[in-house]
C-alpha cells in the first residue's frame, strides 16, 4: 500500500505491520474496529452481539453476531496475524448453533447488547430502522439455513482457504476478509479487503456454487431413482415370470424407466413402462417409419377383435409426424412411492400377459407378411 504525495506527485510505500507488533489484540481491538464500523466489511450490518455465548450445553463464544439486510444472522470470527487451522470449524459450529435462534431469541439477543451499550434503546424499533421500516410483525430473521459466516484475519492458512472453497459449492456463505496494519512514522492504517470470494468473481462463484449444488442434488436424484427402480423391475419381474407368459424370462432388472422384451419381430417389443405418475404395459413399434404405419395399421383394423381378446379398451396412438406407434394400456401410478407397489406389479403383470395374447398371433402372422414384402 502506498500514500499518494501530491504535491510532489509521487508515493510513499506504507510499511507493512503485524497486529503483534503493534501490540493489538483481538478482543480488545481487531474486533471493536469492527463492531463500531461493521461497514469496513462492505455492506450494512447490524452488530447484535459480542462474545455471544447464549448456546446450550457449551460455553464457546462467537466473537461477533450480526444480522444483514435480508435478515440472516452473520457470524463474525475474528483472528489476528494468523488465521489458525480450525477457524471454519469452529464458525460452523457457532453457525449451527445460531440457526435455531427465532426473532424472538434474536430480539433478546440484541436488547441484552443494547443494555450494555447503549442504555434505553429499543431493540424493535433498532430492527425496524435497520430493515428499512419493515413493520416488526411482519420481520422474517434468520430463515431457514441463511446463516453467513465471515471470517477475518491477517493471514489464512491453506487449510482454511480450501475448505471454504470447497464449502462454498455446497452454498455455505462464507466470506474471508485479510485485515492487514501499516505504518508510516506514528500514523496507522488498517486495510480490510474481501480475499474469497473476490468481490469481482463473488456473483460467479455464486453462481457457480448454485451449478455445482444443482448437479450434485441431480446426480443423487437420479442415483436413488435408479436404485428404486431397479428394486420395483426386480419384483414386477419375479411376479411376471411366475405368470403363465414366458415373454421376459431372459430379462434382468434394468435402471431406467422401461424395460422390454421381443416380440417375434426384429423392433417390434412388449415394454413395461413407469414414471412418478403412471404404469403400463404396451407394444412399441419402433422400425423403420413405413413399415411401423403398416404394422400399426394393420393392427388398428382388427382393433376389435383385439380388444375384445384383451378383455378392455387399449390406447392406439399411431404418432403421426413421428417414427414409432405404439399400443398401450395405462394407468395412473407412481414407482417412487413403494406403497403403490403391489398394486402397479399385479396391474401391470395382468395387463402385459392379456397384451401378449391379444396381440401375438397377429404379429406372428405379420412377421411373414414382412419377411414376404
Amino acid at each position: 500500500m502506498y500514500k499518494i504525495n501530491k504535491s510532489s506527485n509521487s508515493i510513499q510505500q506504507l510499511k507493512r505491520m503485524s497486529f503483534s507488533s503493534l501490540g493489538f489484540r483481538e478482543r480488545d481491538h481487531l474486533q471493536e474496529w469492527i463492531a463500531k464500523q461493521p461497514d469496513v466489511l462492505g455492506e450494512d450490518l447490524l452488530i447484535i452481539q459480542k462474545e455471544f455465548s447464549g448456546f446450550e450445553d457449551t460455553q464457546e463464544r462467537l466473537d461477533l453476531l450480526a444480522l444483514d439486510k435480508n435478515g440472516a444472522l452473520v457470524i463474525i470470527e475474528n483472528k489476528l496475524d494468523d488465521s489458525g487451522k480450525d477457524v471454519t470449524w469452529q464458525a460452523m459450529k457457532y453457525a449451527s448453533y445460531c440457526s435455531g435462534l427465532t426473532k424472538g431469541n434474536i430480539t433478546k439477543i440484541f436488547q441484552d447488547y443494547l443494555d450494555s451499550h447503549e442504555q434505553g434503546a429499543n431493540a424493535q424499533e433498532r430492527l425496524v430502522d435497520f430493515m428499512d421500516g419493515v413493520d416488526y410483525e411482519e420481520m422474517q430473521l434468520n430463515k431457514g439455513i441463511s446463516q453467513r459466516i465471515i471470517l477475518i484475519a491477517a493471514k489464512f492458512r491453506k487449510e482454511v482457504t480450501s475448505t471454504v472453497l470447497w464449502l462454498m459449492n455446497y452454498k455455505v456463505r462464507m466470506q474471508c476478509f485479510r485485515a492487514t496494519p501499516y505504518a508510516m512514522g506514528e500514523e496507522l492504517f488498517l486495510n480490510v479487503e474481501q480475499i474469497i470470494p473476490t468481490q469481482d468473481a463473488e456473483e460467479y462463484m455464486i453462481g457457480m456454487a448454485d451449478k455445482a449444488q444443482d448437479e450434485t442434488d441431480s446426480h443423487t436424484e437420479l442415483k436413488n431413482r435408479h436404485i428404486v427402480r431397479k428394486q420395483f423391475w426386480s419384483q414386477l419381474l419375479s411376479k411376471m415370470n411366475a405368470s403363465a407368459s414366458s415373454l421376459f424370462s431372459n430379462i434382468s432388472p434394468m435402471t431406467g424407466h422401461y424395460i422390454g422384451a421381443g416380440s417375434g419381430i426384429s423392433r417390434v417389443r412388449f415394454v413395461f413402462v413407469v414414471s412418478k405418475s403412471y404404469g403400463r404395459a404396451e407394444l412399441y413399434i419402433d422400425r423403420a417409419s413405413e413399415e411401423n404405419k403398416f404394422i400399426f395399421d394393420r393392427l388398428f383394423g382388427l382393433k376389435s377383435q383385439i380388444e375384445k381378446d384383451f378383455g378392455g379398451q387399449l390406447t392406439w396412438e399411431r404418432l403421426d409426424g413421428k417414427r414409432a406407434c405404439r399400443i398401450k394400456a395405462s394407468f395412473d401410478g407412481n414407482v417412487f412411492d413403494d406403497e403403490q407397489w403391489p398394486m402397479m406389479i399385479e396391474t401391470m403383470t395382468d395387463s402385459m400377459v392379456r397384451l401378449e395374447s391379444a396381440l401375438k398371433p397377429h404379429l406372428v402372422d405379420f412377421n411373414e407378411k414382412l419377411k414376404a414384402r
